[in-house]
This record gives C-alpha cells, sequence and structure tokens, in this order.
C-alpha cells in the first residue's frame, strides 16, 4: 500500500516570458485551494490525500497541469470549478474526469 491513497501534483513551473509556464496559468494558486479544500474535507495525511507543488512536469504547452497517482491521470483545468470536479470526482471516489483528462 502507498503511504497516501492520492497524491496530486500540480505544476507550478515558473520559466520567464514569452516561454509557456503552469504557474503563469495561475497554478500556484490553485494548488493552495486544493491543498486548503483537502484539509477542509478532513483529507489530509497519512493513508489519505497529499496535494504538492511539483517542478516542470514537462507539459506546460497543455497546461496548466495536475497529475493524480497512484492512477497515473493527467489534467488540465481553468479555474476552482474544475479544481473541485477533479477532487469531488477522482481524488474522492476514484472516478475521472474525462472532460479535462490530457
Amino acid at each position: 500500500m502507498s503511504y497516501y491513497k492520492r497524491h496530486v501534483f500540480f505544476c507550478c513551473n515558473q520559466r520567464d516570458p514569452p516561454e509557456v509556464c503552469c504557474n503563469n496559468r495561475g497554478a500556484s494558486e490553485m494548488q493552495a485551494y486544493a491543498k486548503g479544500r483537502i484539509k477542509e474535507l478532513d483529507l489530509n495525511g497519512k493513508g489519505k490525500v497529499r496535494i504538492n507543488k511539483a517542478g516542470c512536469l514537462d507539459r506546460c504547452d497543455e497546461g496548466p497541469v495536475v497529475v493524480v497517482y497512484p492512477d497515473d491521470v493527467w489534467y488540465t483545468y481553468v479555474d476552482r470549478h474544475d479544481i473541485d470536479e477533479i477532487i469531488d470526482s477522482h481524488v474522492l471516489h476514484g472516478r475521472v474526469v474525462d472532460r479535462l483528462k490530457i
């Protein structure tokens, strides 16, 4: 069994313009939002869910990018609504959000 049931990584890589990067699309803010939401739901900690910042995940052109492990499912998102959908559907219930999958 892995240490966490789900481990969610947000690409928060920062590049200088004009290069594309997830952080210029609000990744750090969305990561902080997701982390807070998981804490509010009392789902953080060993055996539960971990929300992390990651360096470059090398898919910034498709970003912003988040990946959920151990399921190895990659998503993009636009706003908090999308993050809520990823949390509510996939992180909590294991249902992949096809419309956001990359």
